[in-house]
């Protein structure tokens, strides 16, 4: 850990590590170079069982097939967008995209046709790669019709077909020069106007983050890595994918989270690493109480995406008997802002996010002047080095909103230093959604309600739960002459949105409670409901 002792809010610049000029593609090429016979991918499907297999040699031999093939059809800087689970083609597809100067867009594949179209329109991408179809979500069928009236879009294709992915175009075969300050992702993160804004992430940010994190790991290089964290979240294509890669793992790639498959795998391919959201840890934990497994191999598990409970802590520790991490990250940083080191006592870890990462500066600032807080005090959490975003795509204005003239960008996230620089997150700024690690927006589901003739004002909040972190919960208040009907409203909202998005806990009201301004203070309407003065209908 860094010897260090603060008298403000904020944590320097630590040099125990260096920043180096890398992009995807090239160090998949000097992954390949240097251990070619090293095994480097492995496919898992939801049962558990491996399927194919791919050496660093052959990923990257197959990696830049698909990106010559590629080079044919779109020109460097173009944006192609992936819309599939945790498939080998996903990764291959990222790889290729790096090798071919392309930007991946990445999509969540529980998107609806409006969700889809959003990312595809804002991105600007050019082409669809997709699967037909995943966890019931009929994607050929949704992307036939997200892709409806999109000017820039050229081509749709499917994921898992060679042919098409390997077909040739009319441009002559040729690999640019990527550089390292050269765009590789767009994520799509939290928004305020009910849509999410594109994160523009850069090689250099997410090559570097992914070899930090991966260090501080403490695991053996070389040893297993198992990943269940989906492939369109910074956790999974950039922490555990070229995490893996710049420690020359093996990445079992788990297509589809059942907690005793995954246990299984951990047992059988004596996986050393792997990492997963509160929620994943715990249904793990259950089925531990009446299996019991060999994770004697198991030498480090992190575990983000929201606060893990210090009660949690102390089961994971003793369950999986290994090093256990806390991580605190967000998309614009590439993701990770703060790691523990694996040395810390127990209580350290059940109460703080860790020390900032290497080259990252990190302070708590006041949400009234900006001013950097005094040590304990909560204020708003911010960051400045490598790993920020490039900018917002196509949005200098909320760009210019996040990241200050001075370089700070605000994650919108509360929290305390103290004097060693450990940060504990105490609450958002913003009024994101967590649920079991992934980010809802309540502007957009709340946009979706409001098109229902019986909707006339909606508050979305999120409400604690003990298994998800939060549930989304729908405040309305009725139209003339309408009711609040929730099996009629959930009907609605999954015509437009995921699942994960869709409120499960529905409220009547008959008027808010406004600020000053006319806003709606949904903080109000959060503890009236938890104090029993509003209640589920």
């Amino acid at each position: 850990m860094h010897d260090i002792a603060l008298t403000r809010s904020e944590f320097p610049i630590q040099d125990d590590e260096v920043i180096l000029e890398t992009t995807v593609g090239g160090l998949l090429r000097e992954v390949a170079q240097s251990a070619p016979d090293q095994l480097a991918l492995v496919e898992v499907d939801e049962t558990g069982a491996n399927g194919r297999q791919w050496a660093y040699g052959a990923l990257y031999q197959d990696a830049e097939r698909i990106a010559l093939a590629l080079s044919t059809r779109y020109h460097p800087g173009e944006r192609v967008c992936v819309w599939a689970p945790n498939i080998p083609e996903w990764v291959l597809l990222e790889y290729a995209c790096a090798l071919a100067g392309l930007t991946l867009v990445t999509a969540n594949p529980a998107y609806q046709a409006q969700e889809l179209a959003y990312v595809l329109e804002q991105s600007r991408s050019v082409a669809l790669f997709r699967t037909a179809s995943f966890r019931g979500n009929p994607m050929a069928d949704i992307a036939a019709q997200a892709v409806q009236g999109l000017p820039n879009l050229r081509d749709v294709v499917d994921l898992e077909d060679w042919g098409a992915l390997l077909a040739q175009g009319q441009i002559s075969p040729q690999l640019p020069t990527v550089a390292p300050d050269d765009a590789a992702q767009i994520q799509y993160t939290s928004g305020t106007t009910g849509f999410p804004k594109g994160a523009v992430l850069g090689h250099r940010g997410i090559t570097n983050n992914a070899r930090f994190y991966a260090k501080r790991t403490g695991a053996t290089p070389g040893a297993p890595w198992a990943t269940m964290m989906p492939l369109f979240h910074t956790a999974g294509c950039g922490m555990a994918v070229l995490g893996a890669l710049q420690s020359k793992s093996p990445l079992f790639l788990i297509k589809m989270f059942a907690p005793e498959p995954v246990l299984e795998v951990f047992e059988r391919e004596k996986i050393a690493a792997s990492g997963g959201v509160p929620t994943m840890v715990v249904a793990m934990l259950e089925v531990m109480k009446h299996r019991s497994f060999d994770l004697s191999a198991l030498e480090t598990f992190m575990s983000g995406g929201s606060m893990v409970a210090p009660d949690l802590v102390e089961k994971i520790t003793s369950s999986l008997g290994c090093v256990f991490q806390t991580v605190y990250g967000q998309t614009e940083c590439s993701p990770l802002v703060t790691q523990h080191h694996g040395t810390e006592p127990l209580e350290v870890i059940a109460t703080t996010v860790g020390q900032p990462m290497p080259q990252t500066e990190v302070s708590i600032r006041s949400t009234g002047d900006n001013s950097v807080v005094a040590i304990g005090e909560v204020g708003e959490i911010c960051v400045r080095g490598y790993c920020t975003m490039l900018k917002y795509n196509d949005n200098p204005e909320a760009t210019a909103a996040t990241i200050d003239t001075d370089g700070w960008l605000h994650t919108g996230d509360l929290g305390t230093m103290d004097a060693q620089g450990y940060v504990a997150v105490t609450g958002r700024v913003k009024e994101m959604i967590i649920r079991g690690g992934e980010n809802l927006f309540p502007a957009e589901i709340e946009n979706v309600l409001l098109t229902h003739a019986s909707v006339a004002e909606v508050a979305v909040v999120g409400l604690p739960d003990d298994t998800w972190g939060e549930v989304v919960a729908a405040f309305i208040r009725p139209d003339e002459g309408f009711d609040v009907d929730p099996d009629v409203l959930k009907a609605h909202c999954r015509e437009a949105l995921a699942a994960i998005k869709t409120p499960v806990v529905w409220s009547k009201v008959n008027s808010f409670p406004l600020t000053g301004s006319g806003k709606i203070r949904k903080f109000s309407l959060r503890d009236s409901y938890l104090n029993g003065e509003l209640h589920h209908v």
